[in-house]
């Protein structure tokens, strides 16, 4: 597989950080564009992944939910490290709260974080891989992507989006060498169920999840996995 440039946003914590480091143990020389706001953090996690064995991580801090720094991402990685091979939208924000109780700038705030994200990153990286033939493009979806909840009105709207925008790409890009995947978690260990009570036993580990990533990228170019539901064994928390 050479070695690939691997994009993963919102890759300063959780599963993003989680992806980062199974790739850089499993692909040989594999170089990677550590995307988050969180610049210590994911400087952190670039470290990590250089010890174990990444040939580069590099850290470009972007809030990439605002159009113009996306525009100045693109530019930076593509003369740090030239095209993108594998594109993983992972950043995103959870907030829970009534519907007609949220507040408008939240529910823009998660939607943007969400939603919007992955849209910029996507127009931004996408054209490059159509051109040479060839990429991968993951989603960060959510089981609150293909089914709605209580006080998730923002949260399912917006991974309902993610959902819907994947399988329009997928359909924009069937025959050019473009795979498209669309990931729908449910719910995984991070650090936003801190102080939760819930029992890490009853979520999934984060690194379970970042091997479906890596399972499904390594797959022949003949295959493509369109979407991928992966859920706790003891049921929904």
């Amino acid at each position: 597989m050479g070695k690939p440039l691997v994009l993963i946003t919102g890759a300063s914590q959780g599963i993003g950080a989680a992806i980062a480091r199974v790739f850089a143990a499993e692909v040989p020389g594999v170089r990677l564009a550590l995307v988050a706001r969180q610049e210590a953090k994911l400087a952190a996690v670039a470290r990590a992944c250089r010890r174990a064995g990444a040939g580069a991580a590099e850290c470009f801090p972007a809030d990439v939910t605002e159009a113009a720094a996306v525009v100045a991402l693109e530019r930076a990685v593509r003369r740090r490290f030239g095209t993108v091979d594998v594109l993983i939208n992972n950043a995103g924000v959870f907030a829970g709260a009534p519907l007609v109780e949220m507040e408008v700038a939240e529910f823009d705030r998660i939607v943007a974080a969400n939603l919007r994200s992955a849209f910029l990153v996507t127009r931004a990286l996408v054209p490059a891989m159509i051109r040479r033939g060839r990429g991968d493009v993951f989603f960060m979806s959510s089981i609150a992507g293909l089914a709605a909840y209580p006080n998730g009105a923002a949260y399912c709207a917006a991974k309902f989006g993610v959902t819907g925008m994947a399988k329009v790409l997928r359909a924009e890009t069937k025959g050019t060498g473009v795979r498209v995947c669309c990931i729908h978690p449910g719910a995984t260990w991070s650090p936003s169920w801190a102080g939760s009570g819930v029992n890490p036993e009853r979520i999934m580990p984060a690194e379970d999840v970042a091997r479906a990533f890596l399972d499904v990228y390594r797959l022949s170019r003949r295959t493509v996995v369109e979407e991928l539901v992966l859920r706790p064994e003891q049921g929904d928390v």
